[in-house]
């Protein structure tokens, strides 16, 4: 049986939360409490994103109830409609166990925390752009194929096909951009 040799000194100690290890490990958990507690605020940014970008690729009137977390479209025309942002259709849901995992991955391993904080951002934004494509893909088929018909594939199959996928691709990328070593190590 041979002794293992002392640890580099550089690592020695690095189990030991350092203040500022603790302060980033607040912060998530923090943003993890706010997702949860200041959901309907996530969800009212998410539709005034989604009414913004309708606005801009869209020829017929946009209208975003803030209070009620919806946007009508198609006014103006003869089917307007609205869509409302349900507890259960944000992005905060997918973000939230990233959010969890990254305080977790820091807590654990504080040396790698700006690769986790700079994954968790890459990863909570393609979450975010995943779901506004998800809304927008709604509003066009609801425009093509009509209310009922459109909404009913957009919403259950679409939206649920481009919320997997887009979710697990998040996941993948969080979890390759989290854990590579940086490419002086490799």
């Amino acid at each position: 049986m041979a002794f293992a040799e002392p640890a580099p000194v550089e690592q020695r100690g690095a189990g030991v939360p350092t203040s500022t290890t603790r302060f980033v490990v607040g912060g998530l958990l923090a943003v993890a409490a706010l997702l949860v507690v200041a959901n309907k605020a996530y969800r009212t940014a998410e539709m005034a994103v989604a009414s913004g970008v309708l606005r801009v690729i869209s020829s017929s009137g946009v209208y975003l109830s803030a209070e009620r977390q919806a946007v009508y479209f198609g006014l103006g025309t003869d089917r307007p409609f609205g869509l409302r942002m349900s507890p259960e259709c944000t992005s905060a849901f997918l973000v939230l166990p990233l959010v969890v995992i990254a305080a977790v991955m820091v807590a654990l391993r504080p040396r790698i925390a700006t690769r986790v904080l700079g994954a968790l951002a890459v990863a909570a934004l393609a979450v975010i752009a995943v779901n506004q494509l998800r809304i927008l893909g709604l509003v066009g088929l609801i425009d093509w194929l009509g209310t009922d018909r459109g909404y009913y594939w957009g919403h259950t199959l679409l939206g649920s096909v481009v919320s997997v996928v887009g979710g697990a691709v998040a996941l993948i990328l969080f979890a390759y951009l989290s854990t590579r070593k940086p490419k002086g190590q490799r």
